[in-house]
């Protein structure tokens, strides 16, 4: 029987690509047509090329921050990833915890970035925050506002309460997906828990820990509100990020056509790590 084929189906997919057009492509070469230009006012702009993108890459300001961004995201990843496998390997499999347990999780999730940091902000405050206080009861000298270490691993810290049931939740439903047929074939050989967490259950985390590795570094690599509502960059610019540099640059200098050159090199940074990311996984998952 000869199928027939259908020319108006394109049809359907008109309204998604006019949206993805708007919302994507048009912006995107708008920043592109910025880059290229030396803009003083609505109505006056220069044409310089890509003077932009060799003053950004020549910035070593912009080195440190790119440096201190890397270690903030390798540094969430590493805390993360093991703690979301961990915490979802020891949550309820049946009953009514397990509802209980999902919605407790989903709760930080909740929360926007902006509150966020003044939750974090009034938390770790030393004289009056329970964090702090508790801190510093214990003899540890910790002040976030006034130390760099203090302020770094408290950002660190905030983004792993705010993130890490992100993963917890993905890595639960990924272990829910097993069959139990191979619980029972590793029952039946005499398994370990370790056994059974290095050759059945880790294997087929693989997909989900794939979505949480590169869902986490692209987020966490464009971490803007969070450290600015709570610490503001400092102290110096111990927690001042890319975005950060961007928001400030574009924003608070309105160096327009500098920002939006910083901004496509800021982009292609996280699409080549997040290739990186995925290739790698993905390797590791087929050998």
């Amino acid at each position: 029987m000869e199928r027939t084929r259908n020319e108006r189906a394109w049809l359907l997919v008109l309204p998604v690509m006019i949206v993805v057009a708007f919302s994507a492509i048009i912006p995107l070469m708008t920043v592109v047509n910025y880059s290229v230009q030396d803009i003083l006012d609505p109505y006056t702009r220069f044409f310089v090329g890509t003077e932009w993108f060799r003053d950004i890459l020549r910035d070593d300001s912009l080195h440190a921050a790119l440096g201190r961004q890397l270690v903030f995201s390798f540094t969430v990843l590493l805390i993360q990833i093991p703690l979301g496998i961990a915490i979802a390997l020891c949550m309820p499999t049946r009953g009514i915890w397990v509802a209980i347990t999902l919605v407790a999780l989903a709760l930080p999730l909740l929360v926007p970035w902006n509150v966020v940091g003044t939750i974090w902000q009034l938390f770790a405050r030393q004289d009056i925050g329970l964090l702090g206080v508790t801190i510093n009861a214990m003899g540890i000298d910790y002040n976030y506002t006034g130390s760099r270490m203090g302020a770094w691993l408290t950002v660190v810290a905030m983004d792993v309460w705010h993130w890490t049931s992100l993963v917890v939740l993905l890595c639960y439903s990924g272990l829910r997906a097993i069959p139990d047929a191979y619980y029972q074939a590793a029952r039946i050989d005499g398994a370990s828990r370790w056994a059974v967490f290095r050759h059945v259950q880790l294997p087929r985390l693989t997909g989900v820990l794939t979505i949480a590795v590169l869902l986490r570094f692209m987020d966490s690599f464009m971490i803007y509100a969070e450290p600015f509502v709570l610490t503001g960059g400092g102290p110096g610019s111990s927690t001042t990020f890319l975005s950060q540099y961007l928001a400030t640059m574009a924003i608070g200098q309105f160096d327009v056509g500098r920002a939006a050159a910083f901004s496509l090199i800021y982009f292609l940074i996280i699409l080549a790590l997040s290739w990186v990311f995925y290739t790698i996984i993905t390797r590791s998952q087929k050998g």
